[in-house]
């Protein structure tokens, strides 16, 4: 994830980092630009149509069209933050909810061992979390004379909390905890499967195709006719006009396209590998 100043205009006006969509978008303007100046130089040019041809009516159409487009973008966007916010609110959940787990255990359990590896196994549930949700392969996670051996084939945050399950109920088994605190942690070890699970259904679950589709349809369809009508009006300087418009309404779609799925490696997605490096750091600081 990307880290700025919100206060420095300067940087994000001439600043062009790899994800930004003008690098993204280039080839594309180039193209409506080309496209732009050959319908102007057929309209005015070469078939030389009149100014009160009725071609020119077409920008009648584009007035009432953009209100539609700008909804329909604003909408899209305003879903994929949803979608985004919704993954960083479940992360911070898992924040809590390890630091919570982590106190209690610190406070009930008196065999350093027994701290020692749960210091370990907590924040492995985030670790494993992280690189499950983008796709990254996890392999044997060592801690001292233990092997938490991952296997690719099964859920592997899952493999995880089993562990760490089987850990507190083996404590419950030797006396070390009573069934009223064994209640009390139930909580936060819930908590790491829903937390998984509501992130899953994000990462599972995009835009619906025909929705995503229209829309860029809709956009190139729309860019595609602003030159017949605007040609009269602005001549050749319909060509920067009609690339600044698709620039616009075209970059609202790849940022939503990008923020809509939090937990891949985009510089716009959530940072859950420093996220679990924390929850690391804090449950080391606690046990």
């Amino acid at each position: 994830m990307i880290q700025y100043n919100p206060k420095d205009w300067i940087t994000f006006i001439f600043r062009f980092h790899k994800s930004d969509t003008f690098r993204q978008l280039l080839p594309m303007m180039v193209f409506i630009g080309a496209y732009a100046g050959i319908i102007c130089y057929f309209e005015i040019d070469y078939f030389k149509l009149a100014e009160e041809s009725h071609v020119k009516n077409i920008s009648i159409m584009h007035g009432m069209l953009g209100f539609v487009i700008s909804l329909l973008l604003a909408y899209r966007t305003n879903t994929a933050y949803d979608r985004w916010w919704e993954g960083r609110k479940l992360w911070g959940a898992l924040v809590n909810n390890s630091r919570n787990l982590a106190l209690k255990l610190s406070a009930m359990l008196t065999d350093e061992n027994d701290k020692k590896y749960l210091r370990f196994l907590i924040p492995t549930y985030a670790s494993v979390l992280a690189k499950h949700l983008s796709d990254e392969e996890v392999g044997q996670i060592l801690f001292d004379d233990v092997t938490l051996q991952i296997d690719h084939q099964k859920h592997k945050p899952n493999q995880v909390a089993k562990a760490l399950f089987q850990k507190i109920h083996d404590l419950h088994k030797e006396g070390k905890i009573s069934g009223e605190q064994l209640i009390i942690l139930n909580g936060e070890l819930l908590s790491f499967t829903e937390v998984c699970g509501a992130c899953e259904r994000i990462k599972n679950t995009p835009i619906p195709y025909s929705y995503s589709a229209f829309i860029k349809k809709f956009v190139f369809f729309y860019v595609m006719t602003l030159p017949f009508g605007y040609a009269f009006n602005l001549g050749y300087y319909v060509i920067p006009v009609v690339v600044f418009i698709f620039y616009v309404l075209a970059s609202l779609e790849l940022i939503a396209e990008e923020i809509e799925d939090p937990f891949g490696s985009d510089a716009n997605d959530l940072p859950t590998s420093k996220i679990a490096s924390n929850i690391k750091k804090h449950i080391e600081e606690i046990l």
